[in-house]
């Protein structure tokens, strides 16, 4: 299996800068989401990987090969690469059953008939479409279309496969169905994969590290939970989580050596930092930041609110607490309702909190609130 490195890659569209100087290893074997909000530059990244895209500037590798250089002017063709590319649209050809879309590629490599028919076969039952062999795309759902065009794009055995937004045009219950297939896909084939994608639980739920871009910039490039729980800046927090992160704007004030005491009209908070030393000026500005799920409604808990909304779906109840001026959002786990007006109690008892500076939206640090 390939690595996958990016030097200092930038993509210029005229004046306008898609990619700016990105520099990332995609490691053998991962699963790899570039996920952002549209325009971001994820497309191009993975098209600048494929071939499909000549960058401006930088150099790329694949398994040690210089495969795009601008400085020593190499720019090796996409079918040089190994890699496949997964469409949104799947590009499946019309006028071909199922088996002859997947044994195409195979044909044009002059590959032994036995052999294609032994490899069309493993592919199809690894991917459980044996039945659908001698149908035409117009007769398969959308997610058996999308399972051909895998097996299509793996047929040849390439290092690494390319996937460009493939489950956008799905329903929510099929695309539930395919991230399953696809997470066992990546450890059945042990292939590299690299995927684009705007949705954030997509790009959680499948990946062993998101690479996460803004106006073309990296922002963070870990692993899921730690983009979620340790997010680089306010941007990575407020972008990824669902529902998101509450923000407070406070004032933060060194106290008792190595606390913070954080003010707002509303509220006020201790702040015990539990990953680093925190340095603020007088008075500094800052952005409180809680996940939902750390907000617990407890009758033991410290400070008074008011349930303003509840939006209860069986599994959990997303509630929506006014504490003074301040609306926060909660999640409670299970089959439970509250009452629109009810005064509860509530508590902050995780050590994950996070306070980000306002002006550079850098985070700060990771604590408890008291």
């Amino acid at each position: 299996m390939p690595e996958i490195k990016l030097k200092n890659i930038t993509k210029r569209f005229g004046k306008s800068v898609a990619v700016d100087n990105l520099s990332m290893t995609i490691n053998d074997g991962e699963f790899v989401s570039l996920l952002g909000p549209s325009g971001c530059g994820k497309t191009t990244t993975l098209r600048m990987i494929a071939g499909l895209e000549t960058p401006t500037d930088g150099e790329i590798y694949i398994d040690d090969v210089c495969v795009f250089s601008a400085k020593n002017a190499i720019d090796v063709s996409p079918d040089k690469r190994n890699v496949g590319f997964l469409f949104q649209n799947y590009a499946l050809w019309p006028h071909m059953t199922v088996y002859k879309n997947i044994s195409f590629g195979l044909e044009n490599m002059k590959w032994d008939k036995v052999k294609i028919q032994e490899r069309v076969m493993e592919l199809v039952k690894m991917l459980k479409i044996e039945e659908y062999i001698d149908r035409y795309p117009s007769e398969l759902s959308g997610g058996q279309q999308q399972r051909v065009a895998i097996a299509r794009t793996l047929s040849t055995g390439p290092k690494i496969l390319f996937m460009d937004e493939p489950l956008s045009n799905l329903d929510a219950k099929l695309r539930m169905e395919m991230r399953t297939e696809l997470k066992r896909l990546h450890l059945e084939t042990k292939s590299t994969f690299v995927y684009v994608t705007h949705d954030q639980l997509e790009a959680m739920t499948l990946s062993t590290k998101i690479c996460l871009l803004k106006e073309g910039l990296l922002q963070q490039y870990e692993p899921p939970l730690q983009v979620y729980r340790n997010p680089a800046n306010f941007f990575v927090a407020d972008f990824v989580g669902s529902p998101n992160i509450n923000i407070i704007n406070v004032k933060g004030n060194i106290v008792n050596i190595d606390e913070v005491k954080l003010t707002n009209p509303s509220i006020n908070l201790l702040f015990t930092p539990t990953n680093k030393v925190v340095s603020l000026s007088e008075n500094q500005e800052l952005l409180l930041g809680i996940r939902p799920e750390d907000i617990t409604i407890d009758t033991k808990g410290d400070f008074d609110a008011e349930v303003y909304s509840t939006l209860p779906s069986g599994m959990e109840t997303i509630v929506k607490i006014k504490i003074n001026d301040i609306i926060l959002t909660s999640v409670v786990f299970g089959d439970v309702d509250f009452e629109i007006g009810k005064k509860v109690k509530i508590a902050f008892d995780s050590s994950k909190y996070l306070i980000f500076d306002k002006a550079s939206e850098v985070q700060l640090a990771c604590g408890k609130l008291s």
